[in-house]
């Protein structure tokens, strides 16, 4: 499938910035799964610009603006062509997911913080279903079931983060708690789990040529001798429809937008994503 996106997203100020630092990770990936046609990013006032890869691999575009603006906008346009194989059976044995070799290779994608953390019912759930899984990756389908059924999302409201323990108790959260509820549950019984950033078609089959509203949207992957892709929102396997940006332990490693400013009094987010299937 060939998807077309043209997200634009930035920041009014009210007052006005005198200056303003800020990261963008909105171009897509590629890999065997998904491959780049073409990208470019556009972003009004013209910055001082400088691109590099972060620590997870992601392209990363930092920019500054230096002199006064009331509005700050980032468009980024990419062509993906992605071609994902059907999702394949659980591979690795419990005993080689909590091998000491993979606790020291993902060892990052096991810590456990506050924003991940699961409270006490959903960790004493998630371990009654990993006693039972023949295996870690069918208790992670299992585990993504169990928070999609008892975590209804909501609308982004506000660009904050919940922690995971609130959305479980909320039973409520956006797209992003849900994931962190989602590898929070998975780390705590020994499956490395990351989060990844990016974007998903709304419709299950997708008209060619038909340009539709969506959003940035993330899903979460875990480790079965490759990392495995799974839409917790959705309840689904990632799939052709899904476009992937970047991967961390959390939001907070891939944010789309982030920065900071001089001058003004608050600033407000606005984000716009249009979703064209080409081929």
């Amino acid at each position: 499938m060939q998807l077309r996106i043209v997200h634009t997203t930035g920041y009014e100020y009210d007052g006005g910035a005198t200056a303003s630092y800020n990261e963008a990770r909105l171009t897509p990936a590629t890999s065997a799964e998904q491959i780049v046609v073409h990208s470019r990013l556009d972003i009004t006032p013209t910055p001082w610009t400088y691109s590099y890869r972060d620590y997870f691999g992601t392209q990363v575009a930092a920019f500054e603006v230096n002199e006064p603006h009331d509005s700050l906008r980032v468009t980024a346009v990419a062509t993906v062509h992605t071609n994902r194989p059907a999702p394949a059976p659980p591979a690795l044995a419990w005993s080689e997911v909590l091998s000491d070799e993979v606790a020291d290779r993902q060892c990052e994608y096991l810590a456990m913080d506050a924003l991940v953390q699961p409270p006490d019912d959903l960790a004493q759930a998630v371990r009654a279903i990993a006693a039972k899984a023949r295996r870690p990756g069918a208790a992670a389908r299992q585990i993504c079931a169990l928070v999609h059924a008892e975590v209804t999302r909501v609308p982004v409201t506000v660009d904050s983060l919940t922690p995971a323990s609130e959305a479980w108790q909320l039973r409520s959260g956006i797209c992003r708690d849900i994931n962190h509820v989602v590898i929070g549950a998975l780390r705590s019984v020994g499956i490395p789990a990351r989060y990844v950033s990016g974007y998903a078609h709304p419709d299950p089959e997708p008209a060619v040529g038909t340009t539709v509203s969506g959003q940035a949207h993330c899903w979460v992957e875990w480790w079965d001798a490759r990392w495995r892709g799974y839409d917790a929102v959705r309840d689904e396997p990632v799939s052709n429809r899904h476009i992937g940006i970047a991967a961390g332990r959390d939001y907070r490693d891939v944010r789309p937008l982030s920065g900071i400013y001089s001058g003004g009094n608050t600033s407000e987010m606005f984000v716009d994503v249009q979703i064209t299937r080409l081929a």
